[in-house]
């Protein structure tokens, strides 16, 4: 049976199990790497620290009693938009719903907030993650993203209203805050599965977050 759990700072052995696969299955997909969160980098309060940034949602699938998916949704530095972050799905669990109970427990998250807009950002190629969000109600907005390293492509940058199945808030891109484009990004990898490889400008971050500097939430979070 696959379920959701919502963690808590204490809940950090878990966010590392998976946060440790993730980096070791799909290293492709994330900023940072899988040697900077072992030896030295594998403490308990900057796992922690990541569970604690003010006012996100970190949120996990479990498979049959197993961890085998996570996201989290994060506040952007504009307080009308949400960011969706950090999602990966263990290969093991690929197909049965994870992401889509990841992504509408973000969404859920979202809509508590009152956020008029939910973002992430995808790699251009990535035509099953892309399709997953479009079925959530994500559409490309038109923005510029991040530029990948062959220094041609940038990642697609998608949005929806949290809590609608409709669009017309994403292609009215012109109406967006500009600084949205300053704001933590997610994304999936370049292969199919549903890793989402994700951004998050965390230098601005982290003047706003007690002990989450060297998370570099662009997961390369």
């Amino acid at each position: 049976m696959l379920e959701l759990r919502t963690l808590e700072s204490d809940d950090w052995p878990i966010w590392r199990e998976l946060r440790l696969a993730a980096l070791a299955e799909a290293p492709y997909a994330f900023g940072s790497t899988l040697a900077e969160w072992k030896g030295a980098g594998d403490r308990e309060e900057r796992w922690r620290a990541r569970l604690e940034i003010p006012g996100a949602r970190d949120v996990v699938a479990v498979l049959d009693g197993h961890p085998v998916g996570m996201a989290s949704g994060v506040p952007a530095e504009e307080g009308a938009s949400v960011v969706l972050i950090s999602m990966w799905v263990s290969p093991v669990a690929r197909g049965q719903g994870a992401g889509d109970l990841l992504i509408r427990a973000v969404e859920r998250w979202a809509v508590e907030r009152h956020a008029k807009t939910l973002r992430l950002s995808v790699m251009p190629d990535n035509g099953k993650a892309i399709a997953l969000f479009e079925r959530h109600g994500f559409a490309d907005i038109g923005e510029l993203g991040d530029l990948l390293p062959d220094g041609v492509r940038r990642e697609r940058v998608m949005a929806k209203s949290p809590g609608t199945a409709g669009t017309r808030c994403c292609r009215e891109r012109r109406d967006l805050p500009s600084g949205q484009a300053a704001a933590a990004r997610g994304r999936p990898p370049q292969r199919r599965p549903f890793s989402l490889r994700t951004r998050a400008r965390s230098r601005r971050w982290a003047a706003r977050t007690s002990g989450w500097r060297a998370l570099a939430l662009r997961q390369r979070r």
